[in-house]
């Protein structure tokens, strides 16, 4: 079972895939996680968070690995921070209902734990197809701002 789970962990951490991976390469960018790599202390371990989030929805529209985003705990100048860090080589980082939820969820731990919030942005906004279930209710993307409000009064 725990192999499975590895092997299953390193499907996820690939992303859209090595295809994906190649061709985002090939724009100069970096990855989800090498963004979040360098910007971590040296030697600082990183505490992923929500890694199988989405795993087995939207199939239908190619998959969402992680909900299309890297959460984490991570340490910055000596300092814990919750770092938060779209995956473009997801639908070109697009979000999904998930994506939002998994975003709402990391801000929620890092205001229980006053920790400070970094973004490391590369999307293309909202998944159209799916907009309709993004926006409306008190866990969508709306919530984000709000909370991004109150933790920095």
């Amino acid at each position: 079972m725990i192999r499975k789970l590895d092997a299953l962990a390193e499907k996820i951490r690939l992303g859209g895939g090595e295809k994906a991976i190649s061709k985002h390469k090939t724009k100069g960018k970096l990855t989800a996680r090498e963004r979040i790599e360098g910007l971590l202390d040296v030697d600082s371990p990183f505490l992923e968070i929500g890694l199988y989030a989405a795993h087995g929805m939207y199939e239908k529209e190619g998959g969402a690995p992680s909900a299309g985003v890297v959460c984490g705990i991570g340490k910055v100048q000596g300092r814990n921070c919750m770092i938060v860090s779209g995956d473009a080589t997801v639908k070109a980082g697009a979000w999904f209902p998930m994506t939002a939820k998994k975003n709402i969820r990391a801000q929620e731990t890092a205001m229980e734990n006053r920790l400070p919030v970094i973004y490391l942005v590369d999307s293309a906004g909202v998944f159209l197809p799916m907009q309709d279930e993004v926006f409306p209710d008190k866990e969508h993307f709306g919530r984000q701002f709000r909370n991004n409000a109150l933790m920095s009064s």
